[in-house]
């Protein structure tokens, strides 16, 4: 159930709370009001696009907070696997704060996606907008609108079909990807198989590249560290380097030593260096004596570097990515080279593949014309009780040419709205009113197959008066008596089966334009309804009028 709206600095709107209740929420107010702004802040919070032009003008950022609480299992199942929990009461608060360069989305404190938002919603609640009844005038929609009345029933088949045509699809690419002619095979054939010896030829060794590289760069600089470490060791291990001098230094101290005792840590001193020195004139020599190599090492290794590099600008980057090429050109050559056995086996799978896709697309075939039934039976009751006398509605399910991920199915809503004539495809004869009643009496059947607890609809009054207006009323009424509905009406039928009701306001305040939300009780209800009878004056008579109108739906609600 949506229990609050939260909305500050979004459009005409300085800063609004709206606290719903359970039943039929109505909301009216004059035309330019800034009453769909409200339906539009709800979407902004459940993940719509956001842009920066919604910012209220001379405000930093729009808020807008929608505060749930969870009503079923199916709720609290999805919130969880996106890693939410609600509240110890219950509750949801989902946050989105709109700025001129992002928008930042969250869950009870948690910073979530728009993503997350969207998934979260098609549990929370259903919206109807102004004109999404449009959509049936696509036939398309039909086939969606049927799957979404079987529900489970239907969707566990339709996740096992999408699989099934995965696979078939993937096996149809491969056997595309293999059709060649016997000439393009043996020239992809002769070319793989030159690139798979040439990289066996190397026989090449993880690492073996930073290695070589190393080997390279010492032979290229082998001089220059010759000299430098001859140098060095010049300095320390001649007659007069600083060996030499250390172990003179030391005979010194030595003598004396035993004529002060302070000068033994000076001795101690002198023969750690002499040692280090010592140390270093040996490390030193065999450095530089090893240092010797041959032209004949020098060139090998120039050319292992090359080859690598070399395989490297074909291949991959680095030995590794030339390995693993190795490997899929070795897989490809197998299938060329067993190419008519390959062929035949992926053939065979194919049409394995069909023959289990054609046979899930007959199931899903025949539990569609099973709920197909159950829907045109139910809209038809509901329809009857939108004031369309004597409708018939039915499901038509055609096999298509053919097949996909959802079957092969071909659904069209065919309906005969008035007595004596034929039926024809829905988007063929409706008018805008009877497009508004359908579509509202297919929200009222999914409704009940669904278990959606709340539910908006924003002017589903659209092209409808009179009579059939008032059906429209008590159909909306009767819906909001097991859940909570939240509706945009200009009409005062609709408007007068509120059980809480809501007029939205435009004033101007401090030279600004501002949209405001209040709740009203009965009689200023009653007040609104005279309004929207389109009395300019309101008279007695007509205050009557709309008393008698509010009367008469609490007398319909009750029934």
């Amino acid at each position: 159930m949506l229990i609050s709206l939260h909305v500050k600095n979004l459009a005409l709107i300085e800063e609004a709370e709206i606290y719903f209740t359970e039943g039929l929420n109505v909301m009216t107010g004059e035309t330019g009001a800034g009453k769909s702004v409200i339906i539009g802040s709800v979407n902004l919070a459940l993940g719509a696009k956001a842009d920066k032009d919604y910012i209220r003008s001379g405000a930093e950022y729009a808020l807008v907070e929608l505060l749930f609480g969870l009503e079923n299992e199916a709720q609290s199942t999805l919130a969880a696997s996106m890693g939410l929990q609600a509240d110890e009461d219950g509750m949801l608060i989902l946050q989105r704060k709109i700025m001129p360069s992002r928008s930042v989305c969250k869950i009870n404190g948690e910073t979530v996606s728009a993503g997350q938002l969207k998934s979260l919603a098609s549990v929370l609640l259903d919206i109807h907008g102004q004109h999404e009844h449009q959509s049936l005038l696509r036939p398309a929609s039909h086939k969606d609108i049927l799957d979404g009345f079987a529900g489970t029933g239907l969707a566990g088949i339709k996740s096992e079909q999408a699989e099934l045509y995965r696979r078939y699809s993937t096996v149809l690419k491969e056997l595309e990807r293999n059709t060649l002619d016997e000439a393009a095979r043996l020239r992809e054939t002769d070319l793989l198989s030159f690139e798979v010896k040439e990289i066996e030829a190397a026989r090449l060794q993880e690492g073996e590249d930073e290695q070589v590289e190393r080997d390279y760069q010492f032979m290229c600089n082998a001089g220059k560290i010759r000299e430098a470490v001859g140098n060095a060791y010049a300095l320390t291990g001649s007659e007069n380097g600083a060996g030499a001098g250390a172990g003179r230094a030391l005979k010194e101290i030595k003598n004396v030593s035993v004529l002060d005792e302070a000068l033994g840590s000076l001795e101690e001193q002198l023969q750690d260096i002499d040692l280090l020195l010592n140390d270093f004139n040996r490390s030193a020599a065999d450095y530089i004596s090893g240092l010797e190599y041959d032209e004949e090492s020098f060139r090998q290794t120039e050319e292992r570097l090359n080859q690598i590099n070399r395989l490297k600008s074909k291949y991959g980057q680095t030995i590794s990515q030339i390995l693993k090429a190795k490997t899929e050109k070795e897989k490809k050559l197998a299938v060329l080279e067993d190419y008519e056995n390959t062929r035949q086996n992926l053939l065979m799978e194919k049409e394995q593949l069909k023959e289990q896709v054609l046979e899930k697309c007959r199931v899903i075939s025949e539990l569609r014309s099973k709920y197909g039934k159950s829907l045109a039976g139910e809209m038809r009751k509901v329809l009857a009780d939108l004031n369309f006398q004597d409708v018939r509605f039915e499901v038509d399910i055609t096999v298509g040419e053919e097949f996909g991920a959802d079957g092969y199915d071909k659904v069209v809503f065919m309906i005969a709205p008035n007595l004596g004539e034929a039926m024809k495809p829905l988007q063929q004869i409706v008018s805008g009113g009877e497009l508004s009643r359908i579509m509202l009496a297919l929200k009222t059947v999914q409704a009940d197959k669904n278990e959606m607890h709340t539910l908006i609809f924003d002017e589903v009054d659209a092209g409808i008066s009179g009579k059939t207006a008032w059906k429209v009323a008590e159909k909306l009424g009767l819906l909001g008596s097991g859940r909570q509905v939240i509706c945009i009406t200009h009409l005062p039928q609709i408007a007068a089966m509120a059980d809480t009701h809501f007029v939205i306001t435009k004033n101007v305040r401090q030279d600004r334009t501002v949209t405001s939300i209040q709740k009203i009780n009965d009689e200023a209800s009653i007040h609104e309804l005279a309004r929207l009878l389109g009395s300019e004056t309101i008279t007695d008579a007509v205050l009557n009028n709309a008393k008698e109108m509010k009367e008469l739906a609490v007398k319909s609600k009750k029934m």
